[in-house]
């Protein structure tokens, strides 16, 4: 999986809930345009969150179409994503998006990818962007010997992620589900 400039997104699971964290960071080439984006979003009534790596124009298109995916399905995450994955890898247009969604409701964790990815990790943590591995490794970390909860988890690891990543800042986006 190809990681995006600018962008690091974490999903952290402990006790029942699913914390997404993001940084702000958007940059072109090596200019910082803004600080403050917001690449975590609810989903399905605020049943789901939803993380983005990639251009803003695909994460607007993609939150949409995963929107609509999930209205289709009854909020069946599962079936919603394997749906989305299967369009995004035949539609013409769709194809050509470059990026990367991690999808929860709090229950299921799931990345997809244009390359028609659905993956689940089996310790319930995904990073993605271009500090995806620092954030991965951090909340790892952190679950292993803490007991922070999840959005705590979730924030610290993009904080971590933001002195290691030039693409990724400390305007920390999150938010968290608990399982149904």
């Amino acid at each position: 999986m190809t990681p995006f400039d600018g962008t690091t997104v974490v999903a952290v699971s402990r006790g029942g809930r699913v914390a997404l964290a993001g940084d702000g960071q958007v940059t072109m080439g090596n200019t910082v345009m803004k600080k403050t984006a917001k690449k975590i979003r609810r989903l399905n009534n605020g049943t789901v969150l939803a993380g983005f790596a990639g251009s803003t124009a695909d994460a607007f298109t993609l939150f949409e179409k995963f929107e609509a995916k999930l209205s289709e399905f009854n909020g069946n995450l599962r079936r919603a994503a394997v749906e989305l994955a299967k369009d995004w890898r035949a539609d013409r247009v769709l194809r050509r998006l470059e990026a990367l969604m991690v999808v929860s409701d709090g229950k299921d964790t799931i990345l997809l990818s244009g390359s028609g990815d659905v993956v689940e990790p089996d310790d319930g943590v995904i990073g993605i962007g271009s500090g995806g591995s620092f954030a991965l490794a951090a909340a790892r970390a952190l679950l292993l010997h803490t007991d922070l909860p999840a959005i705590e988890i979730a924030r610290e690891a993009v904080r971590i992620a933001s002195e290691i990543c030039v693409f990724t800042n400390e305007s920390i986006v999150s938010d968290e589900v608990m399982s149904p």
